[in-house]
């Protein structure tokens, strides 16, 4: 018996003493739920298998959003389920498979003939505070290893670890939440990322601004109220965590997911245009059941997905997108357009900036060639407008009151 309908609503409403964005919180409580239900549930296409693993990304500047805030919310929920398995924070992925050797688990199950059998299964969660600290992109094995285990298929997983030597792993599984900044991405993510491989897996959540000021979150919920939401929180999250078997997808849930998908493939949205999306493109169905069996879980233990759950999970993944499109379109911009983002982000911050203001703000960073380049691309591109204020010329984010093509107006402070 649960307390709460939906826990996801509920734990969005635990965490409303947090300045950190909603966004963050809600793939935060996704993450969570991921967590309890491990391997144990899943979507069976016969020859492929669904299940609710996710590698989500909060991206944001550094200390604005307190991005690690968010993520130890639902973690330390998370770590108070019995037999929850957290893997290290720093790893190779020979570590990552001694963490998943060590972490193996049998669900008694009845199969097709009624017999009793155990199901093993290595299942792990892994917080990450530090994108950096964990993900070294330079590390080719780690890297197919992470491509490999997005998947959660039934399989047997062989590699050679340091402790045990070789090792067999049956049905791996790994679900991965973590942070990082614009700055560490841009800096070493590699063009030739974008587009496939990892990234196509990864669920990236962009934020910049807190939601609103607390300097004090003590002061918010009265401590009665919080222990007792808490208690609450973790009673239903245990009750997720004994979930067990295929989830079935309705009449109404197929009809409605036959359509999205001739519509997904045969209408590309515009946002999405281009070769750098394609493999988030191919993937973006299975994350849609992903997600709806995380929507499914935070509101029943009924392992049916219906019609509703697939809508909602993908109206969320559609209201990522942007936040992947923003995160995608920094990593391998050629310098006039990274420079040009550096002009938008002083600006955006101040408001109003004449162009000498600019180039006090970034000569360090660029030479003056650059700084001119970049300011016209930046109008150009509409990255900035041109407008003038108290009888000076200057560049407002975005479009401005009196946009113009040519940076000149603004040239002259």
């Amino acid at each position: 018996m649960r307390y709460y309908p939906n826990w996801l609503k509920a734990y969005m409403a635990y965490t409303s003493d947090s300045e950190s964005p909603d966004v963050f919180h809600f793939w935060s409580g996704v993450a969570t739920i991921a967590g309890a239900l491990r391997r144990r549930v899943w979507i069976d296409m016969r020859k492929f298998q669904w299940t609710p693993n996710f590698y989500i990304v909060l991206v944001g500047p550094p200390g604005v959003v307190t991005k690690s805030t968010s993520i130890r919310a639902g973690m330390r929920l998370l770590e108070q389920v019995p037999g929850i398995h957290f893997g290290p924070p720093s790893l190779t992925w020979q570590a990552l498979a001694d963490s998943l050797a060590t972490s193996i688990e049998h669900m008694k199950m009845l199969d097709p003939t009624g017999t009793e059998k155990f199901f093993p299964m290595s299942c792990i969660t892994i917080p990450v505070s530090e994108l950096g600290t964990f993900l070294k992109i330079d590390d080719g094995a780690l890297i197919d290893v992470l491509v490999d285990l997005w998947d959660g298929q039934l399989t047997s997983w062989g590699h050679k670890t340091r402790t045990a030597g070789q090792i067999d792993i049956k049905n791996p599984w790994l679900n991965i939440i973590g942070c990082t900044t614009p700055a560490w991405l841009k800096e070493h993510f590699p063009e030739h990322l974008i587009g496939g491989g990892l990234t196509s897996r990864v669920v990236f959540v962009y934020g910049d601004v807190k939601r609103k000021l607390v300097a004090y979150p003590d002061e918010m919920i009265p401590d009665a109220d919080y222990a007792e939401t808490e208690r609450r929180l973790l009673h239903d999250l245990g009750e997720i965590s004994t979930m067990q078997g295929p989830f079935a997808i309705d009449s109404s849930a197929r009809r409605w997911g036959k359509a999205w998908y001739a519509q997904h493939w045969t209408n590309q949205p515009p946002h999405l245009t281009g070769e750098r999306y394609g493999g988030y493109i191919a993937r973006k169905q299975t994350h849609i059941h992903k997600l709806a069996i995380i929507c499914a879980a935070a509101r029943s233990n009924n392992l049916v997905i219906t019609e509703e759950y697939l809508k909602e999970a993908e109206a969320l993944l559609v209201s990522v997108e942007p936040h992947m499109k923003r995160v995608f379109e920094s990593v391998g911009l050629v310098d006039e357009a990274r420079h040009a983002q550096e002009l938008a982000s002083y600006v955006r911050a101040i408001g109003f900036m004449t162009s000498e203001e600019l180039w006090r703000s970034v000569m360090n960073i660029m030479s003056q060639k650059e700084y001119q380049e970049a300011l016209r691309a930046a109008i150009a591109g509409g990255l900035l407008g041109v407008d003038r204020r108290n009888g000076k010329a200057g560049v407002v984010p975005g479009g401005g009151t009196a946009a113009s093509s040519s940076p000149a107006s603004a040239s002259a402070s």
